[in-house]
């Protein structure tokens, strides 16, 4: 997909701002950092370096790191100011557990309301993007980014159209692990305790991200039919699923 054409999306489905959209931009790519490992935990996270690193003022630095605070991400002190949270197997656990039953009320609020035709549209178009990259029958990162990145501005499109503020609001703090790629791949917290063939990049389509593109067409069906109670249940088994994945694979610690 052209960059041109995620952007589009990201325009269309983005959460209304209630920040600049410097600080948005900021927000996403530090969180996405942290929950990778990019920033490893217990880092002290300066504004200083932070606007150098990601070249903006210091201004929407600040703004993202009191966001992230609250979404328990960072913690703050006011000896040590900012630093990276240690999150641990059980947290990304019990944030899926969380974040399913959010997700779940969120379909099934959104089908209540009855779904605007271009949002439909939009959902419909995200799906069929995602069924052709499978169709392709290869895989790499590359590849895994593009198909997640679908993935996010499905799910993301949902919740826009539950039209509820709480529920989205409450869905951010469950944003401890990555949601661009295999969380039992790009999770530090998780990948330590995978075995190293689970962390392995295959070369055709893994079996999980079929079920899941075929688990986001039974949703887009139950949309289309305004079954509020199938979208419930079907989206809260979806995102269930990546802890069931997870629970097997793990190996204790």
């Amino acid at each position: 997909m052209a960059d041109t054409e995620v952007t589009e999306r990201e325009d269309a489905l983005a959460e209304p701002q209630q920040t600049e959209p410097a600080t948005h931009s900021v927000l996403m790519e530090l969180r996405e950092m942290i929950v990778t490992g990019r920033i490893a935990p217990d880092t002290k996270l300066r504004a200083e370096a932070l606007a150098t690193l990601l070249d903006v003022s210091r201004t929407p630095i600040r703004s993202a790191l009191a966001v992230l605070s609250a979404e328990g991400l960072v913690n703050y002190s006011v000896n040590r100011g900012y630093t990276v949270r240690t999150v641990t197997v059980r947290d990304v656990f019990d944030s899926i557990e969380v974040r399913a039953s959010l997700e779940g009320i969120a379909a099934r609020t959104a089908a209540d309301l009855g779904w605007e035709a271009q949002t439909l549209s939009q959902l419909t178009d995200l799906v069929s993007q995602g069924r052709a990259i499978l169709s392709r029958g290869e895989w790499s990162e590359t590849i895994e980014r593009e198909w997640y990145q679908l993935n996010w501005l499905f799910h993301r499109g949902i919740m826009l159209a539950s039209r509820n503020e709480v529920l989205r609001n409450a869905t951010r703090m469950t944003l401890i692990y990555p949601v661009l790629g295999d969380v039992a791949r790009l999770c530090p917290t998780i990948a330590a305790c995978v075995p190293p063939r689970h962390r392995q990049m295959p070369a055709t389509p893994p079996a999980h991200v079929l079920e899941s593109q075929e688990e986001h067409e039974a949703l887009l069906n139950a949309f289309q039919r305004e079954d509020s109670q199938a979208a419930q249940r079907l989206m809260t088994e979806h995102v269930l699923a990546t802890r069931h994945r997870l629970h097997a694979i793990v190996m204790p610690r």
